[in-house]
Formats: C-alpha cells, structure tokens, sequence
C-alpha cells in the first residue's frame, strides 16, 4: 500500500469508498456502513438521490458557473426566495457562501459593518458560549469555545467573549428555570463588564452540534437573549449550519421555539452533502444599512453559483416533496426511543437528547454523579471505532469543552425508513456491548483511574 499524499487530523487508516445509496455507503472491500451521521450531518437526504443528480446535470447542461459581479442567475434567486418563505419572512436577505465557516464569517462581518454603517464604530465585541462550536477558520474560531481547537492560535485570533452554555444535563440551579435565570445574570454581567455598548453580537447554536453532543436551549433562555440584545442594541445570531434546513423537523431549529434572530447563518445539509453551499439569512434594515454605505465589503468567488443553488434548490424541493420533514419527525421519535431503551441498559449512558434526527448520546462513567471517564480512556472514539467495525457510522467528540467528557451524535438521513432505524439501533446496540465488555468494564476495574466532574 502507498502512503497517501492526504492529511486531515490524526486518526487511524480509514478504509476507501466505492459507492453510496439511500442510507448506506460501501468500501472497496464491499463492507456495508449505514450511515448513522449523514457524513459531517450534512447528507440529509442519503446517497444517490435520483431528483439531485437530475437537477445538477440539467444544471450542468446549462452553466456550472457564473460570478456574482457579473450576472444573475435564476437558481440563486429562487433559493433565495425560498429560505425567506422558509423563515416566514422573519428574514428577508440572502448572502449565499460555500460552507459554514464561510456562513460564520460573513454573519460576523456583516453584524459588524451595519453598526459602522449606523455610526456606532465602538461595537466590537462578539459573545458566544462555551463549549460551542462555530468554524475553523480565523475568524469564526474566535467565536468557538473548544479548548483542543483554539489552543494552537490564541495568540493570533480575536477571541469572543464567553458565557456558560445550557446545560439541562448538568446543571445544579435545581430547576430549569433557575438555570437558564442564573446563565442570563451571567451574560448581563459580562455584557456590563465589557460595557454594553462595545457588543456587537450574540452567537448561538439553537441546537449544539458536534462540540456540545446535541444540548438544547428552550425557549425561555432564547427569548432571555433576545430581550437582553433588544435592551443593549446588539444583534443575536444564530448558527444552525448543522441544525437547520429540517434537521430538527422544522426548517430551522429556531422555530422549535419562535424566538427569531436577527442574523442566521446555515450550510451542511442546504446542499445535502451534494455541493458545497452555504447561506446567511438576516433582516432587511440590517442588509440595507450596510448596502447604503459602500455596500457589503465582502465576498467569495464561488458564491452563489448556478451549480451549487440548483443542488440546494433541488433538495429543498425533495424535502418538500417527499414529506421529509414528517419523516424527521417520525423516525426521530423512534430513535429517541431506542436510545432511551440502550440507556436504560447501559449504565454508563448519562444522557440521551436532541431534536428530529439530531440526537447526542453522554457517556459517564457515573449516572449519579454525572462523572466523567478518564480523558485519556478516549471513550469517544473506541465507540466509534466499535460502531464502524459494526457497519454504523457515527459522530463523536469531547463534551467538556473539549477536554474530558464523551459523546456522540446520531444523526442519519431524513430518508430513512423505520426498518433502517432498527438496524441503525441493532448495529449500535453490537458496538455498545462490544465497548461494555472490552473497554468499560476493565476501566471500572481499574479503582486507581479518577473519573473527571462537569
């Protein structure tokens, strides 16, 4: 075997694929992987999709490419109009980019030049929660809080401000609404801290992605940002570059709880996993400030192509068609049960929780305590590993800032049917009892290794 001219992150060698359809992937070797996580949760209508393939050679036929600057194009226009009718009109402009972190960016700089268009220049402060996670690039890091990621460039990037994220899981207020009460004392102080009118923007992830293992907000902790934002003038952002376009059974995650924001940035599964496409949504008064004043300084050469909206355009359509996002809503309700049924004979699953087909799984090696396994036991990635040689994909990482802790996400396809999601379930459970008996048990043997607290 030749060694690969590729890197990524450090990691075991990883089998090569041959080919997908619907749920399922194969290897060159002919192994069957269904596929638990929609690659990155982002292939939310599976492999192979006939409608997709379709509309990008039609599109293919036609034009691949065209730059912004110099025409207009029909399939960006119409999905634009189409994510507006998919926020209700809460948000009326599109700017469309080619990924999340891109998606990140272009929130990020647009928040920041409508307040130097308004003539408030000294706004210059993000704040975002940690743990969170909201892109690798320079400046979309700065608004993530996950210690591995930020560590190497702390000195080089400008860091957000940080606030507890929820966590109904852990929390120790005594009640839910204590919780989300004492977190939003906790912003406002660091908001009066940095002074008030030095904030730009709040950013938040609606439902937690990879960095937090699926927690939730409610609608209480929302509407508390939304009131705190309106009373100091600043903006709130919402990220759902993982949670929306029908991960969660509505268009976008917000609308779980109908608190809107003023900025919304989304990708993954806009393009399905077929094309690289991304877009962020946001007011009209906020777009029309910035356009009155020289206009959006910002851009990327590949936004908004006629390729990459056709593919976004043709999966919305399929969503719609298909009635995906009841089937979210079905199979997600079907997994939430089989997960629960897996906690309730694994002891050292802590926590089960999610939304539609966006389910995060904590592993502990205490229920009671909520105590987590040793860090260097990399529970995380043993299930995972266990799970791939099981023929199940899945998504894990650290759920303590990304020190210590582990979890993972279940996040399949919309299109997967009920005797799928038993297979997902009957492939997980095989890996679960592989890592009970290899892994767990002879840690919990181990009365020397400490555990670690939240």
């Amino acid at each position: 075997m030749t060694t690969s001219p590729l890197f990524y992150q450090a990691g075991p060698a990883m089998p090569e694929v041959s080919h997908g359809q619907g749920v399922f992937l194969w290897d060159t070797r002919g192994k069957e992987y269904l596929d638990g996580c929609s690659g990155a949760i982002s292939c939310n209508l599976g492999h192979g999709h006939p409608d997709i393939r379709a509309a990008m050679l039609e599109q293919l036929d036609r034009v691949a490419f065209t730059y912004r600057t110099q025409f207009e194009n029909g399939p960006a226009i119409e999905l634009g109009e189409t994510l507006v009718e998919m926020t209700n009109s809460e948000l009326e402009k599109v700017f469309f980019v080619s990924s999340g972190s891109e998606a990140m960016e272009s929130a990020q700089k647009l928040a920041r030049q409508y307040f130097v268009a308004i003539g408030k220049p000294q706004r210059r402060h993000f704040v975002s929660l940690r743990p969170s996670y909201h892109g690798s690039t320079l400046g979309a890091l700065g608004l993530t809080g996950y210690q591995p990621l930020e560590a190497p460039f702390a000195d080089i990037i400008t860091g957000s401000i940080k606030v507890p994220s929820p966590d109904f899981y852990r929390q120790q207020d005594g009640s839910r609404e204590a919780h989300i009460a004492r977190l939003l004392s906790e912003t406002r102080a660091r908001f009066e801290a940095a002074g008030g009118d030095s904030i730009i923007a709040v950013v938040v992830e609606p439902v937690g992605g990879a960095s937090t293992g699926a927690r939730l907000v409610d609608r209480g902790y929302l509407q508390g940002l939304r009131d705190l934002c309106d009373e100091i003038g600043c903006l709130l952002i919402y990220d759902e570059v993982l949670c929306g376009v029908g991960r969660t059974g509505s268009w976008f995650a917000y609308q779980q709880w109908g608190v809107a924001p003023d900025i919304l940035a989304t990708a993954k599964g806009l393009g399905a996993g077929y094309y690289p496409v991304g877009a962020i949504l946001s007011r009209a008064p906020i777009v029309e400030a910035v356009m009155t004043s020289d206009g959006f300084q910002h851009g990327h050469t590949y936004a908004g192509n006629p390729l990459a909206c056709a593919t976004a355009l043709a999966a919305i359509r399929a969503i719609q068609r298909e009635n995906l996002l009841e089937n979210v809503a079905a199979r997600g309700a079907q997994l939430q049960q089989g997960l629960h049924a897996l906690q309730a004979r694994f002891d050292w699953i802590g926590d089960v929780r999610g939304l539609g087909l966006l389910w995060g799984v904590e592993l502990v090696s205490d229920a009671d305590s909520k105590t987590a396994f040793p860090a260097d036991a990399n529970l995380f990635a043993k299930a995972t590993a266990l799970a791939k040689e099981e023929g199940l994909l899945i998504y894990p990482r650290r759920t303590l800032d990304g020190v210590a802790g582990d979890h993972f996400l279940v996040s399949p396809p919309f299109i997967i049917n009920e005797g799928e999601v038993e297979q997902l379930l009957e492939r997980l459970e095989r890996a679960l009892s592989r890592l009970d008996d290899d892994v767990i048990a002879p840690l919990r043997d181990d009365s020397h290794t400490p555990g670690i607290t939240g």
